[in-house]
């Protein structure tokens, strides 16, 4: 079955004030273009490295038991300047672009005027539905984390769009409601023992 057919059902999990903190990379040549970079594995531009340092004083008083981050490099060097030792977990790579990584949603479009990685398939990389099996796997370990304290995960712009939306229970697609910019921070929640979304696309100068 399909994540459109069958959402996951509404956790409830967390200990008292415990949140799952989201972190998208700082920026690289490609974030920067806005050229589809999944497996590609670009290094923080300055800029990029600069903005991840900022995150740090905002993560010092997370203290998470449980921080997962991408193996790729700009997820990783963003969890080391944050200050934050990682796992690599696998599950937490970008989507895979396939045949469209390197190149804009323009020029994807010149060949297929209606594409959105939202709703077509990459060819050669993996569906969104894909993408979603991949963050419910994360976020089992999340959940079985949360009774203990918080959690962090420092992955890429369209997976962690896919994980705020599986996290609430929706389709995997619908994370295209969820614009999220690069070096920010989103913190994913609970009330009344049900997900929220407490803050999103929250940027270093955030307080």
């Amino acid at each position: 079955m399909t994540h459109d057919s069958a959402p996951a059902a509404p956790a409830r999990v967390g200990a008292a004030g415990a949140a799952v903190f989201l972190v998208r990379h700082g920026e690289t040549e490609w974030s920067k273009s806005g050229q589809h970079t999944s497996r590609t594995d670009l290094p923080l531009t300055p800029t990029g490295e600069a903005v991840a340092l900022a995150l740090k004083p905002l993560l010092a008083g997370v203290h998470p038991v449980l921080a997962l981050s991408s193996p790729l490099q700009r997820a990783r060097r963003t969890a080391e300047l944050a200050g934050v030792p990682v796992e690599l977990d696998e599950n937490l790579r970008e989507v895979d672009y396939g045949d469209y990584e390197g190149i804009t949603t323009p020029q994807i479009r010149e060949r297929d005027p209606d594409w959105s990685v939202w709703t077509a398939p990459n060819p050669g990389g993996e569906t969104i539905d894909q993408a979603g099996e991949r963050t419910d796997h994360v976020l089992d370990r999340v959940r079985k984390a949360l009774p203990e304290g918080n959690v962090v995960l420092f992955a890429h712009g369209h997976i962690l769009r896919v994980l705020g939306a599986r996290w609430l229970g929706l389709p995997a697609s619908e994370g295209r409601l969820l614009a999220l910019d690069t070096a920010t921070i989103s913190v994913l929640g609970t009330e009344h023992d049900l997900p929220v979304i407490r803050r999103w696309n929250a940027p270093a100068a955030w307080e």
